[in-house]
């Protein structure tokens, strides 16, 4: 019950912190403010505002394209859920039956099971390319977020930011 009522208070602090911070698809989309940048100058302004201003909506990007890569890349998510369930499984495992148990002539325990989770797990795991799949992510939503950051203008409230900041 305790690790339930957790979940629900992170859930809810996600929400107020992340979710809070999401500007309306009005806004983040809009084509008035769409403009290319004179100098680099200007470029790097925009995206040091833009950054900040859209964080949220830069995070739900990241979020997005990594459940794509997960879902365009299914032996990855079955390596995953391998490892993952394997854990678990294991843990649960041991919570039931600390002392180890007599397989025929073999005793497993809880290591020998971690060890055999991981004689299998990893290769699978490798074989999926974890690290393709993370540069990829890497590389796409930096891309995005920068040339979003870029083309936008920022509103007239970062006019006044300047302002609050020296009050």
């Amino acid at each position: 019950m305790e690790t339930a009522l957790r979940v629900v208070d992170t859930v809810k602090s996600f929400r107020e912190t992340r979710l809070s911070a999401l500007r309306p698809p009005n806004e983040f989309f809009d084509v008035n403010r769409l403009s290319r940048p004179a100098d680099m100058n200007t470029a790097v302004t925009r995206i040091s505002y833009n950054t900040r201003y859209f964080s949220g909506n830069y995070g739900l990007i990241v979020a997005v394209l990594a459940v794509y890569a997960l879902i365009t890349n299914p032996l990855l998510l079955i390596s995953l859920g391998f490892l993952i369930g394997g854990f678990a499984a294991i843990n649960k495992w041991a919570a039931a039956a600390p002392e180890p148990m007599q397989v025929g002539e073999h005793v497993v325990t809880q290591k020998s099971l971690y060890t055999g989770l991981f004689v299998i797990g990893l290769p699978l795991l490798w074989w999926s390319s974890p690290l393709g799949t993370f540069f990829w992510l890497v590389g796409a939503s930096g891309v995005l977020i920068l040339a979003h950051a870029c083309i936008i203008e920022p509103g007239i409230e970062s006019e006044y930011t300047s302002a609050q900041e020296t009050v």
